[in-house]
């Protein structure tokens, strides 16, 4: 009797142990994740660049990754980084993250960390890359033909346009087919003769037209025959219509007609960086769609190669310079930044406005302080992305200012402290301006 008791007493032990254990939740063992940026950094180009990394390892249960990046090394202190993303959850496999808004010719730091429920880790070392100070082809040669906004090979009209900022021009047709009236050009109209009664700035020169038209044989010629190279190269993007493309610098052929229509295409890059759209037939915008430059891309890189007839459409806004073949127009309240040039046919001008590619304000000086005996603070406004000269001086002579710093500022208010500033100076002068560029 004694002995069965003590049976079912290890009996109902046991049960109970197994019951308890049923009752337990099931753990699952945990490791520290494993994150690197073995892959560096690819596609760069003057403001932008893909990040790349790898989250070689979960350690079993959900990981949650981010990459940091900052024109300097952060080391594994999160707020010594300037810029951070947030991944989500990840599983094993590649990372990649493409960053904008960087300084040209700049060189970028970024490291990958990963964190779970048993601990964090960082990759192993900081990846740095430098930025491009142009990307895409290299710019086409305008010569003379720079300084018109409108030069065609045959008749010019419109039915009331609005002012046209530049010089307008025809070749080889007679002055008289130059049907934009003087008051509506702010530039000079060039004739290869006389055109009745002359306005102020009307000027007959048929040898400076014909060199022009020259140049532009020259330049029409560069853009369609530049060579295709391995990168930088996109033949029929989207199937010819960029219309709601975001466009990286390059050389984008078109083997027929070049479409943008059903949304703006915007072209992302540096002041330096250069477009050029090697279009086979036409080019055609459809109605209200904008070509939107960002990054601080400019209107004089971007070019239009094209082999028959362009049209802007109504309400367009339009950015670059069209070397067309065949006939250009622009067409009721559409605007645009850069040239219409035609070679062998005319230009139909019924746009709002029109005018050579933009030259960026001049720095303006908001606010200059001594903020230490050694030390003053400049802040100026200034335009984003371009290359920007600060200077000092204790007199204002003409000869005694010297060099502070050189920047590309990518904010419209930019300050700078000036460190070395000469303890025994009563006052000190500053000036700044921004480079000058052709075309």
């Amino acid at each position: 009797m004694k002995t069965f008791l003590m049976n079912g007493a290890k009996q109902i032990l046991m049960s109970l142990a197994i019951a308890v254990a049923a009752l337990l939740p099931h753990r699952v063992l945990a490791a520290v994740p494993v994150v690197d940026n073995a892959n560096g950094a690819t596609s760069i180009l003057s403001i932008s660049a893909v990040l790349n990394g790898t989250l070689t390892s979960t350690g079993g249960v959900p990981t949650q990754v981010y990459v940091y990046w900052g024109q300097t090394d952060g080391g594994t202190t999160f707020g010594s980084w300037g810029n951070t993303n947030d991944f989500g959850t990840n599983a094993v496999g590649p990372l990649s993250l493409m960053v904008t808004n960087l300084l040209l010719n700049q060189t970028g730091f970024y490291r990958f960390y990963a964190t779970n429920q048993d601990g964090e880790a960082w990759a192993s070392a900081t990846t740095n890359f430098q930025t491009l100070l142009a990307s895409g082809p290299s710019p086409v040669i305008l010569g003379t033909t720079a300084h018109f906004a409108i030069l065609a090979g045959a008749a010019i009209t419109t039915t009331g346009g609005g002012m046209i900022n530049g010089d307008v021009g025809a070749s080889p047709i007679a002055g008289s087919a130059i049907g934009i009236p003087p008051v509506q050009v702010n530039g000079t109209i060039y004739a290869v003769d006389a055109t009745g009664t002359q306005a102020s700035n009307v000027k007959i020169d048929p040898s400076l037209l014909t060199t022009a038209k020259g140049d532009l044989t020259i330049a029409m010629n560069d853009a369609a025959g530049r060579t295709p190279v391995p990168t930088g190269t996109f033949l029929n993007p989207n199937g010819g219509n960029i219309g709601g493309l975001t466009l990286v610098p390059g050389l984008y052929k078109f083997t027929g007609t070049a479409l943008i229509t059903g949304s703006d295409v915007t072209l992302v890059g540096g002041p330096n960086d250069v477009w050029i759209f090697m279009i086979a037939a036409d080019l055609q915008t459809g109605a209200g769609i904008k070509v939107i430059l960002a990054g601080g891309a400019r209107a004089k890189n971007v070019f239009w190669q094209v082999g028959t007839e362009a049209v802007i459409e109504v309400s367009g806004v339009f950015k670059g310079t069209i070397l067309a073949d065949a006939a250009v127009v622009m067409k009721d309240s559409s605007t645009m930044e850069g040239r219409a040039m035609s070679f062998s046919a005319g230009v139909t001008y019924n746009g709002q406005g029109s005018g050579l590619p933009s030259v960026p304000s001049a720095p303006v000086f908001t606010q200059i302080s001594r903020i230490s005996t050694n030390s003053d603070s400049i802040t100026l406004n200034t335009t984003p992305y371009n290359l920007l000269t600060l200077e000092t001086c204790p007199n204002m002579s003409l000869t005694n200012w010297t060099g502070v710093v050189t920047n590309t500022p990518n904010v419209g208010s930019w300050t700078y402290t000036n460190a070395t500033v000469m303890t025994t100076a009563t006052q000190r002068f500053y000036r700044a301006f921004l480079s000058p560029y052709t075309n």
